[in-house]
């Protein structure tokens, strides 16, 4: 009886988010108003030089991000702009990372806990709240040549960024930014297990001839393809475009 309540409350809080994320959905990408974008910015290794850097950040660190959809969005035929993007600060706790493994109920555990710890850090906040949430934990690149995968939350507005503390890195680290934010309001990935961009879906310019080798990638698609089996990682964001197949899902028209 016990065990059956568990599933019961469980099932209930599910409900309740599923319910929360459609209309939030509905909400944010009804296009009318422009969303608030706010980023947060977390020291993920705890070492002075990613201490360093994060000290250096100011809005103006983000502006490609709020430049590029915007953009992408006029193209689109959006009239307003679509985001306002600006940096909220440090913040002292790291939100839960999500678990390494494919297992669906420590997804969903996760899932809940993060909208858990993000609800009680803004009733506790100074700082007014965005539409959109995102949290970038910072790894100095001395001892890290490698991040966890990224993950925003379909729907849910709220996201986690792993980055690098190097200047060198901020055009990258604003890929894989836009491409979280874009996560949060509703697009799906658009590249296979091995990485490489689907097509037609994952490509900037899916039907141009020859079709290879791409120019630019699509943000869901994350690489620009040079051939079939081979793609590369773009450089910054003016690499980068909100192809059909993404704006469809964010409920941008198309061109």
């Amino acid at each position: 009886m016990r065990k059956h309540l568990r599933y019961l409350i469980l099932l209930l809080i599910l409900l309740f988010v599923a319910v929360n994320e459609a209309l939030n959905k509905t909400r944010s990408t009804s296009w009318e108003n422009t969303l608030w974008v706010r980023i947060y910015a977390v020291n993920g290794d705890g070492r002075a030089a990613t201490d360093k850097y994060i000290d250096s950040l100011t809005t103006q660190s983000f502006e490609m991000t709020e430049r590029f959809v915007n953009r992408e969005a006029r193209r689109h035929g959006i009239k307003i702009d679509a985001i306002d993007v600006a940096y909220n600060g440090r913040l002292q706790s790291e939100p839960p990372q999500p678990p390494s493994g494919n297992s669906l109920l420590e997804n969903i555990g996760w899932s809940l806990k993060f909208r858990g710890w993000d609800a009680v850090r803004s009733w506790n906040a100074d700082t007014e709240a965005g539409d959109v949430e995102l949290f970038v934990s910072y790894y100095d690149t001395e001892t890290t040549q490698s991040l966890r995968h990224s993950v925003g939350l379909q729907g849910g507005l709220i996201g986690i960024i792993n980055a690098f503390a190097d200047k060198s890195y901020e055009g990258s680290n604003q890929v894989v930014i836009a491409h979280e934010l874009m996560h949060t309001l509703g697009a799906s990935d658009k590249y296979s297990s091995a990485n490489q961009p689907d097509h037609p879906r994952g490509y900037a310019e899916p039907y141009r001839s020859p079709l290879y080798p791409q120019q630019k990638a699509e943000i869901m698609g994350g690489r620009i393809p040079l051939s079939p089996q081979t793609s590369k990682m773009p450089e910054s964001l003016n690499e980068v475009v909100i192809g059909n197949f993404t704006a469809v899902e964010i409920n941008w028209p198309v061109e």
